[in-house]
């Protein structure tokens, strides 16, 4: 009679407050959003476990809706590994849904998009009450210039001029499906979706945005900075307070709940 564990596979939905951590990959210090929810795992698991997640975020980066898978050799109810989990998390971040999933899924290599929400307060003073949660700018934006960029810049591209320099990923060449841009009241919303973003991708898009609507990037620029593929001549990368990942797309024979959680704040109406 085999007396070996047979282990199991599963996903998590999880949504966390940036500010808290050091980003979401490990680092000898623990103070990051893996870190929290392997140590919150192993405790219910009763066994180490390590999850990996579908993307990386960097610090302060926020994520209405990450998704992570893990093993584990440990048979529990699906509630055991959102609320028990939850119980041992910190309060800054949370598991909303578990699910049993196979083998063959994995939360990076099994998604075919990523979304994000960018929020941007556009006043003279800079935000308390959201400090944190959104980016700001301090001169005035003319929103219609923003939209105009952004749909330049759709569909596939070399995005190298908004590539961090230490980024590892094989290709620069990325597939942005929808950049739109909406304005309510001196908040700006930036929603953006890729087969996959390289590293510090859409802070980086954004503070081209930023420049175009404050008029220092014509098109003709932004057309000639996409074609130079080098990221010395496009503007500084943006702060992080207002990013938020909202969503991974997976094949629905995953069986997977939504993927997709629009970040919302209280200004947002």
């Amino acid at each position: 009679m085999d007396d070996r564990k047979v282990g199991v596979r599963i996903a998590l939905g999880v949504e966390y407050d940036g500010r808290a951590f050091s980003g979401w990959q490990s680092q000898p210090d623990g103070n990051t959003v893996q870190d929290a929810l392997n140590r919150a795992l192993s405790v219910i698991a009763h066994e180490p476990v390590v999850c990996a997640a579908a993307g990386r975020t960097d610090a302060g980066v926020h994520a209405a809706m990450q998704v992570a898978h893990f093993d584990t050799t440990a048979r529990r109810p699906l509630s055991a590994w959102v609320r028990g989990v939850n119980a041992h998390l910190p309060p800054e971040v949370a598991v909303v849904w578990a699910r049993e999933v196979g083998d063959d899924f994995h939360a990076r290599f099994s998604a075919f998009s990523r979304s994000y929400s960018y929020f941007l307060l556009n006043h003279p003073v800079r935000p308390s009450l959201l400090a944190g949660k959104v980016g700001w700018y301090h001169a005035p934006l003319d929103a219609g210039a923003m939209r105009e960029a952004a749909a330049f810049l759709l569909g596939r591209h070399d995005f190298s001029s908004f590539r961090a320099a230490e980024c590892q990923a094989k290709s620069p060449e990325k597939h942005l499906q929808r950049f739109d841009v909406d304005e309510q009241d001196g908040l700006i919303r930036f929603d953006l979706t890729a087969d996959a973003f390289l590293h510090h991708m859409v802070r980086n898009l954004v503070g081209a945005l930023v420049y175009a609507g404050s008029g220092r990037l014509s098109l003709d620029g932004l057309a000639e900075l996409l074609a130079r593929r080098e990221r010395r001549y496009a503007p500084p990368t943006f702060m992080p307070d207002g990013l938020y990942l909202t969503g991974v797309g997976y094949p629905e024979t995953f069986g997977l709940p939504s993927c997709a959680q629009p970040a919302r704040l209280a200004l947002w109406r």
